[in-house]
Order: C-alpha cells, then structure tokens, then sequence
C-alpha cells in the first residue's frame, strides 16, 4: 500500500496551466493521426493523405462536446441545473467516455457524409486508430488522481488524496492496460482478418463494453448516481450493456450488408 500524489500541472506561465491530463490527449490524437495514415495508406481507409487532419478536427472536437454533455445531463444533472454557467467549466472536470463515443461517431457521421465515404468504414478506421488513446486518458486520469477504485486491501491498492484515507484499486491504469492497451492491440492486429466494413466496430464495442462491465466491479461509482438495482450496479455498466447490444447489431447489419461494404472489392 502506498499514498498517490503526482501533481498534475506540469508548468504554469501566469495564469496559463499545461496539464498532464491535456498532454495525454495530445499523445493520442497524434498517434491516431500516425495509424490513420497507415490505414490510408494500405488503403483500408480510401480517403486522402490530406483529409486526415480534417478528419482529426472533426473527431476532436465532436469528442469533448459529446464527453462533456453526456456527464452533464447523465451523470450530474443536478448540480448543473442549478449552476448552468459551470456547464462548459471542462478545466474544472467532468468527461464521460460513453459521451465521448457518441461524439465521434457523430464527428465520424459528419465526415463520412462530406467525404462521401461509407459511416462504418469510417468509424473502423478511427476506432483502429484511436482506442490506444483510451490507454493515454486512462494515465491522464491516474496522473490526476480521480476515478480511482473502490477500497480494497489488495497489495495493488493506492491511498489517492482525494479517497480518503484508505487504499483503493488503481481502476485507471486496469482501464488503460484493457480497455486501452490490449483492446488496440487486439484490433490492429485483426484489421486485415475481416473483408467488411463494421466488424472491427462492432468488436469495439463488445469487448470494450465486457472489459469495462467487470472493471466497474472494481471502480467506485459516483458519489451523485451511486449504485442501481439494489445496490449492485452502476450507470457505467448499464451503459456498458448497452454497448455490448450496439455492438452485436452492427455485426449483423455489416454481415447482412457484406456486399455493400466490402473493403477490397
């Protein structure tokens, strides 16, 4: 058992901070910039070279919009209803992966529609590039000592400075090896394995939604939703299922489609 603390800001110019938290992100989308050009270039994505970075604004900015959404109006409406001015105070904390999702796909919806590209041959793609970033926001989370375990007396358990005085699981860094790591890993080296568009999607967001439904059983949940269904599950898990069922309809409807959204014809 040993206490956590690891500060956050790397520097500070006046009032300006450089986080961790933000560096992470900024490894990721420059890895996702990296794979996506692979895929590009293996012509699993049929895009240009030069839509890569339009595709990358598109992703960003539709990830924090949905990310910061979702935990308002899902995770902490009440308290935002009744502080409307914190509702965009992003530097204050707040992302909820599941919106976070549903941002790039809408991100991924948007480009597919003006490149003229098929959506799941979009969203394939950037799910093969971008989930090492969920391994890097994982860190980021850990670096910042939040969404932090349950307690624990397990030799793996922290003492983070804001869970109290007893040691937790690093439920981060179990999210960032497979929800981040393993999962990217699995994915990458499946990507020519498949002779359709959507599989690789569809594969994200079971094992994702599987992955992440049994770490939430190590997870403390939040303080404002707690536990559901008699105290033994979380909305992370309920949203997680649900995942897992998006997941298995888009397998069936790229396998009933394998025609049409066939990567090599």
């Amino acid at each position: 058992m040993q206490a956590w603390y690891f500060d956050p800001i790397i520097f500070s110019i006046g009032p300006l901070q450089v986080r961790w938290y933000g560096l992470m992100y900024v490894i990721g989308f420059i890895i996702s910039g990296v794979l996506l050009r692979v895929l590009v270039k293996e012509k699993i994505f049929k895009i240009l070279p030069e839509q890569v970075d339009t595709l990358i604004t598109y992703m960003l900015f539709n990830m924090f919009l949905g990310s910061r959404l979702a935990y308002v109006f899902i995770y902490n409406w009440d308290y935002y209803s009744q502080h409307l001015g914190d509702i965009f105070s992003v530097w204050k904390g707040g992302l909820s992966f599941h919106g976070a999702m549903a941002g790039l796909a809408f991100g991924a919806l948007l480009f597919s529609r003006r490149y003229k590209r098929p959506f799941l041959e979009v969203g394939d793609c950037c799910i093969l590039a971008g989930t090492q970033g969920v391994f890097f926001g994982r860190l980021g989370n850990f670096i910042n000592g939040e969404l932090y375990g349950r307690v624990t007396t397990s030799p793996f358990g922290i003492i983070f400075p804001g869970g109290g005085p007893y040691p937790r699981h690093p439920s981060q860094l179990y999210e960032a090896v497979f929800e981040g790591l393993i999962l990217f890993l699995v994915l990458w080296f499946a990507r020519k394995k498949f002779s359709q568009y959507g599989i690789i999607t569809a594969l994200f967001f079971i094992i994702y939604g599987i992955f992440r439904y049994f770490i939430e059983f190590f997870r403390e949940a939040d303080p404002q939703l707690g536990y559901y269904f008699g105290g033994t599950t979380t909305m992370g898990q309920i949203l997680c299922l649900l995942m897992i069922f998006v997941g298995m309809g888009i397998f069936l409807y790229s396998k009933k489609n394998q025609e049409r959204l066939v990567i090599n014809p």
